[in-house]
């Protein structure tokens, strides 16, 4: 069985591959007899063992996993495409012969900027009235919560109370009109009017704008606008239950029972340093009881107002008139090296380039329990070296340029490729893949042969190549398709798109392990895996050897 399937493929690739003659349909073939299983199995054991310790950002875990797959790139062939290294021997070396090393690197170097734990948070409302000014102090995650950038900053602002804070041409609203609200601070009500009354009108007229989307609508208004920080109240919800340190009861998670609160990789934050300065812009979450307070300034309550709300909604904008907030934040940080891995196999066009990447770092070891990240993703970081092995399988040397990248830093914000796209010149790159997450069944996959292909919209040639090559290679893979103007969310795809660069992204879906420590090696779907490994190496060998390559509709 295994010849005849090995002679139906090669004549599928005769067929597919005519243009390019019996050399290159031969090329092709060796390629893709260099992907197979034990091929993962062998890098993946590694990548996702307890030895890398859950390649957190900055740790002795994602050095040894990048020192890894740079020795496998410099094993395939590939040649370094980091940062320049000019290396000088001490005198004692030189006379043993050591030699200065110039050139390239595989490692590209970067510092990110890390929060330590004395970060701390004051705020207060400072009233001012004929009798004088009176201060009321509310305390940090009793009374108000903050979603931060890692810059301290210390300001007293007026307050302006801008009801639901809401701005949308189509629905004729603008809570904002005629106001200049630059360096100040605005307190609003989380989502729309009527959101609590389902027969409300102003239910039915707003309900069909997502919450997700609303608050993005609304945030980007209020920075256009200047405000310095958002204040915002949900009367519903009792955000403190979410403060809240001290409970009867043991932690009971799927992965952990104890009486101490589990920690992980979220509990510190760190920030991207690029050639902009961080801005002090803070939101600040409160209790219905503080919004109540800073209110009361202007007789304004905020049951009574989104009762009202619900029924008849204008316009609303009323500074609180004798009332400043006094807010402080001290963040105290540290400047950490992280690295992404570059390695190139040049094509006869230098400034054409195909660019192969994945990100490598997951979230870490804490409280013992190790997060190994086997499909989010070392999956990926697998599949892009199995990629170069396939590539210089070949034989050939190909038409474009292809760099291939292990990112870090992706699970705190795309940090890898984001320095990537800031430092490469962006003209050259021809297209993306992107690979997180392909090696697993998501909950709706029952047969274990789906996978998803999110894309650039403007560029159809990406799913129709990805069509035809998952029929020529019998590969059977049942794809969901999904182009988009823009494929910014979810992965390292977002910070190339954000700069219109085509991209795509092979996607198993979500499971049950993803983000907790049983993320695991041995719950691979290894046929699944190595068939969308083999569809990435064969679009990417398309592209970068096709005269047209992917030029838009």
């Amino acid at each position: 069985m295994q010849s005849l399937y090995k002679n139906l493929l090669f004549l599928s690739f005769i067929v597919h591959f005519s243009t390019y003659g019996q050399s290159e349909t031969t090329a092709v073939q060796k390629g893709l007899e260099a992907i197979n299983e034990n091929v993962l199995k062998s890098q993946m054991k590694f990548l996702a063992s307890d030895w890398t310790e859950g390649r957190e950002l900055g740790t002795k875990g994602a050095y040894l996993a990048s020192d890894y797959i740079a020795s496998i790139f410099q094993l395939h062939g590939l040649k370094p495409s980091g940062d320049f290294q000019n290396t000088k021997p001490i005198r004692t070396d030189r006379l043993l012969g050591i030699k200065p090393i110039v050139g390239s690197s595989f490692f590209q170097n970067f510092s990110v900027v890390k929060e330590k734990k004395s970060s701390s948070f004051e705020m207060s409302l400072a009233i001012s009235s004929k009798k004088g000014t009176k201060t009321i102090p509310f305390k940090y995650k009793s009374d108000f919560d903050v979603k931060y950038n890692l810059t301290s900053a210390q300001f007293t602002a007026p307050i302006v109370f801008v009801g639901y804070g809401i701005y949308d041409e189509k629905l004729n609203i603008n809570d904002f009109k005629n106001q200049k609200l630059k360096g100040k601070i605005i307190l609003r009500i989380k989502g729309y009017p009527g959101q609590h009354d389902t027969l409300s009108p102003n239910y039915k007229k707003f309900q069909k704008i997502s919450l997700k989307k609303m608050e993005a609508m609304k945030n980007a208004y209020a920075k256009k606008m200047g405000v310095l920080t958002i204040i915002e109240v949900d009367s519903k919800e009792d955000i403190s239950l979410k403060w809240s340190e001290g409970s009867p009861f043991r932690q009971n998670l799927p992965m952990y029972e104890g009486d101490e609160k589990i920690s992980w990789a979220y509990d510190t934050k760190y920030a991207y340093m690029n050639d902009t300065y961080l801005d002090n812009y803070s939101f600040i979450r409160v209790t219905p009881r503080t919004a109540n307070v800073i209110l009361k300034t202007n007789n304004i309550n905020i049951t009574n107002f989104e009762k009202k709300a619900a029924n008849t909604y204008t316009k609303h904008t009323q500074t609180l008139k004798g009332a400043k907030i006094e807010f402080k934040k001290n963040i105290d940080t540290e400047l950490i090296q992280v690295r992404n891995v570059l390695g190139v196999i040049e094509g006869e066009d230098p400034n054409d380039v195909v660019v192969v990447g994945a990100h490598y770092d997951h979230l870490g070891k804490h409280n013992g329990y190790i997060w190994n990240g086997a499909d989010d993703n070392a999956s990926g970081t697998v599949g892009i070296m199995s990629i170069a092995k396939a590539c210089m399988a070949t034989g050939i040397k190909p038409k474009r340029t292809i760099i291939f990248a292990a990112w870090t830093g992706e699970e705190r914000g795309l940090f890898g490729s984001r320095k990537f796209v800031d430092t490469y010149p962006n003209d050259k790159i021809h297209v993306v893949l992107n690979y997180d997450m392909i090696s697993r069944d998501d909950y709706a996959d029952k047969k274990g042969n789906k996978c998803s292909l999110i894309y650039t919209k403007a560029y159809p040639a990406i799913g129709e190549v990805t069509k035809k090559n998952n029929i020529d290679a019998n590969l059977n893979l049942q794809i969901n398709f999904a182009p988009m103007d823009k494929p910014i969310g979810g992965s390292d795809n977002g910070s190339f798109a954000k700069k219109d660069i085509p991209v795509f992204w092979f996607f198993i879906g979500n499971h049950i392990d993803y983000h907790r420590p049983s993320d695991h090696i041995e719950k691979a779907n290894w046929g699944k895996f190595t068939k969308i490994v083999k569809l990435g190496f064969l679009n990417v060998w398309e592209f970068a050897n096709s005269e047209k390559g992917i030029s838009p509709k």
